[in-house]
């Protein structure tokens, strides 16, 4: 047997096309699920009596609970098969999203969410098994079709989530929701075969996991509180000290696991792999601008006007399809052609879309003008998240891919858990007054945010991807025509020597 099939590379066609298929369908639930409540976030906030910043919390408790428990869940894996820990993982997903929509108040809705993020552990391993399952060729075709989910998910979660929003109230957004996460959770555990690699002597990582945790908890929970404390509070300034300060401990513990021959969540071993580290950033640089613009442009579409767009909930849903289009679009296209184009290429020019597509977005332009500019940024989006995880997929040993996915994973949530309170943080902190009715002939008047806070959010957005075009250009190349030759090439030579 070799690592695609047997020891003629064959393999098993319709078990892979069942698995490829399940995966996606797992993908694109888990979206619903995080999309449903993007257009909901202002009338959870006016629920649960909670500010702008305050409510960003419901994005971010989530990510930073995926960010502890992916390399977790990742590396457990490793040692007792994918399979077991993604059913494990949907169990523990599907009761979390069941009692959520029960939230009696926004802490036990915060504290529900964060351990909802075990979610963010099913991508990883549902990757893992694709490395393991698919022969070398199908790998590009089957990642971009799982990116293209990302934006099923979202076609499907903005609109529909948004109806039921508005019609039922944002608790039976979740409600819908369930049935459709256990029928997910028994078909991966009647469907799914057990992973070949596993590693029962590989310990786990806990105390990095956990500082991880810390740092980033830290950091996250100062972004969210600043503008409600003052950024120059001694609540926020402690916060802010505590995530920097950790941070040695973290540098240094991990090192010294890693020297002693360990597996550290930020795996050093793994990280100094070029193309490990450009697939890491580029993930996380993607994921922090994507979640501060989405936030952003959520909040733009039902502020009033003048600096919003003064749409109702199930509109604002409505108008974000174009966003989800454009991923569904051309996270395909990318699949079919970057075999013979490479990586690189798309990736880069992934960037470039995704960061033109936030820096117009900053112009404050008309309503229709907002949704074009959404499917540029969707195109551009899917584009790099189909293209740059094959620089990850295609160089790690399959031994190591359960540890690479899911510290893959952690990058990814670390930068949209950063992006999310960001953009809550300069909603909150660019502000105007606004009348938005009268009673009795005296104007009622509210503080929202200002075009300004919309414009720092996008030219962060757009800074961001800039800067993930110099991290792509660093990567070495795994697919294209020439890449190919040259594989075969010392394929050939090292066989030639060998004889």
């Amino acid at each position: 047997m070799n690592q695609y099939g047997n020891e003629n590379g064959e393999y098993d066609r319709h078990y892979t096309n069942r698995v490829m298929m399940l995966l996606a369908f797992i993908v694109i639930i888990v979206m619903y699920v995080e999309g449903m409540l993007t257009p909901s976030l202002r009338s959870i906030a006016s629920g649960f009596s909670v500010s702008v910043s305050q409510v960003s919390l419901v994005l971010s408790s989530y990510l930073v609970g995926g960010v502890i428990l992916t390399p977790i869940i990742g590396k457990l894996g490793d040692i007792y098969g994918k399979k077991k820990m993604l059913s494990i993982s949907l169990v523990v997903y599907a009761v979390f999203v069941s009692v959520t929509g029960f939230s009696p108040n926004f802490t036990f809705m915060v504290v529900s969410r964060t351990i909802q993020g075990i979610g963010l552990t099913i991508l990883p391993l549902g990757m893992s098994l694709i490395r393991e399952e698919f022969p070398k060729e199908l790998i590009p075709k089957a990642q971009a079709l799982i990116s293209a989910m990302f934006g099923a998910g979202f076609a499907v979660s903005l609109p529909l989530g948004s109806l039921v929003s508005n019609d039922f109230g944002w608790r039976w957004t979740y409600h819908s929701a369930v049935p459709f996460v256990i029928l997910a959770t028994i078909l991966a555990v009647i469907m799914i075969k057990e992973s070949k690699y596993k590693r029962p002597e590989v310990k786990i990582d806990y105390i990095g996991a956990s500082l991880l945790g810390a740092v980033l908890g830290s950091f996250v929970f100062a972004l969210s509180q600043g503008p409600v404390w003052g950024w120059t509070s001694t609540s926020v300034i402690s916060l802010f000290a505590i995530a920097v300060i950790l941070i040695v401990p973290l540098i240094l513990y991990e090192l010294r696991y890693t020297r002693n021959g360990g597996e550290a969540v930020l795996n050093f071993r793994l990280l100094a792999q070029r193309n490990v580290m450009v697939t890491n950033l580029a993930i996380a640089i993607s994921g922090m601008g994507m979640f501060l613009a989405m936030q952003a442009l959520t909040y733009r579409f039902e502020l009033p006007i003048p600096d919003g767009l003064g749409k109702s909930i199930l509109a604002t849903g409505i108008s974000m399809i174009p966003f989800a289009l454009g991923m569904i679009i051309f996270a395909p296209i990318t699949g079919q052609f970057i075999s013979r184009v490479g990586v690189k290429p798309f990736a880069v020019l992934g960037s470039v879309i995704a960061g033109i597509g936030f820096l117009l977005q900053a112009l404050i332009p008309s309503y229709s003008m907002v949704m074009v500019y959404e499917f540029v940024t969707g195109s551009g989006l899917s584009m790099l998240n189909a293209s740059v995880i094959n620089y990850l997929i295609l160089t790690v040993n399959p031994k190591d891919m359960g540890l690479a996915t899911g510290m893959n994973g952690t990058f990814r949530n670390v930068g949209s858990a950063i992006g999310a309170p960001t953009a809550g943080s300069l909603l909150s902190t660019f502000t105007a007054t606004y009348a938005i009715g009268s009673v009795a002939g005296h104007p009622i008047t509210a503080v929202l945010p200002s075009h300004l806070a919309f414009y720092y959010a996008f030219i962060i957005a757009a800074a961001t991807f800039a800067a993930g075009i110099v991290v792509i250009y660093f990567g070495e190349e795994v697919l294209g025509k020439k890449t190919i030759r040259e594989m075969e090439t010392r394929k050939f030579e090292a066989e030639f020597q060998t004889k």
